[in-house]
């Protein structure tokens, strides 16, 4: 980022802030005043970059805070998929990373991102672990444009985010798929916004929540739909599984429809995996862990085939350390 400022200083100026302003809120005013680097992608006009974008944030020093700051531009007709991922080392303290992501998609432009979050959650007893709060948002600014979110939570103490779209432009698609999993004492409150303005434009939520041991895990989404917005729809989809009996799964949506040839389809489900279920995997073989595992990742292949292939192999296998021992 800090190289874009210096060889493209006219760009960042146009957007910096055009989707995230400074006073959105705490943490993004936070961010905006001591972030120093970060990623800055721009596509140019017809341009489809042949591979994924990929960048891997990881805090190492204790006692400190990471604020990166990502923006990335898809010009007119264009193509890019971004790829995140992060960790952080084991530590007693809390530490704070509070990002700010802004996407910008021009006519007939297509932004893909997805994340692998696994920060530091904190021990079993939960002492320690990185505090997440983080502002994501994308605009789709003019038709036919389209932005994807696809996310997998497994680290963090706590979380705080909810990845949004902006549908200006006429025709425009927002897509969110995410998996979020808590364990342990961790609590993610996460989730999406979709702003229909334009008209004809589109908006897809698939939400998998997977609480286990002590945890809590809220999914919280907004749906609104303008005035303008015609022939707008939606379509909802949050599931929750428990396991165990501490756990808790919460889903706060907020719909708002202020257009009459809206169509909205909003469903949510929570439930938990069943003795009949482990009895008949143990049947046939599998440990129960294994079977916990087994069963997860069936709830969330939705998700999963949203992510280039080498990433959902490592989710799968991120899901399945982060649930080790919380069965039995």
């Amino acid at each position: 980022f800090s190289e874009a400022v210096h060889n493209h200083p006219n760009l960042v100026r146009k957007y910096l802030g055009s989707v995230v302003p400074m006073t959105d809120n705490f943490f993004a005013a936070l961010n905006s005043a001591v972030f120093s680097d970060g990623s800055f992608v721009y596509i140019p006009k017809g341009v489809r970059c042949p591979m994924e974008l990929s960048t891997y944030f990881r805090i190492n020093a204790a006692n400190t805070g990471q604020f990166e700051r990502t923006l990335i531009i898809a010009d007119e007709g264009s193509y890019v998929s971004y790829l995140e991922g992060c960790t952080a080392p084991m530590r007693d303290e809390n530490q704070l990373h509070a990002a700010v992501v802004e996407l910008i998609a021009h006519k007939d432009a297509e932004i893909k991102y997805s994340t692998i979050q696994n920060w530091y959650p904190g021990d079993k007893d939960g002492k320690g672990g990185i505090f997440n709060f983080v502002t994501k948002r994308g605009i789709c600014l003019e038709e036919n444009s389209r932005i994807s979110w696809t996310q997998v939570e497994t680290g963090s103490a706590i979380t705080w985010k909810y990845p949004s779209v902006i549908l200006k432009g006429d025709n425009s698609k927002g897509e969110f798929y995410s998996v979020a999993l808590t364990n342990n004492h961790q609590q993610a409150d996460t989730g999406t916004k979709m702003i229909h303005l334009g008209k004809n434009t589109s908006s897809t939520i698939i939400s998998k929540g997977i609480s286990a041991g002590k945890s809590q895990n809220t999914y919280r989404g907004q749906v609104k739909i303008m005035k303008n917005a015609e022939n707008a729809r939606n379509y909802s989809q949050c599931d929750s599984i428990l396991i165990g009996s501490e756990c808790g799964a919460h889903t706060f949506p907020y719909i708002d429809v202020r257009n009459p040839t809206a169509q909205m389809e909003h469903e949510a489900s929570t439930s938990n995996i069943g003795e009949d279920q482990l009895f008949y995997c143990n049947q046939r073989g599998l440990s129960t862990e294994n079977a916990v595992s087994l069963i997860v990742n069936g709830f969330c292949k939705k998700v999963f085939k949203e992510l280039p292939m080498e990433f959902a192999v490592e989710a799968q296998k991120l899901m399945e350390v982060s649930l080790e021992g919380s069965v039995g």
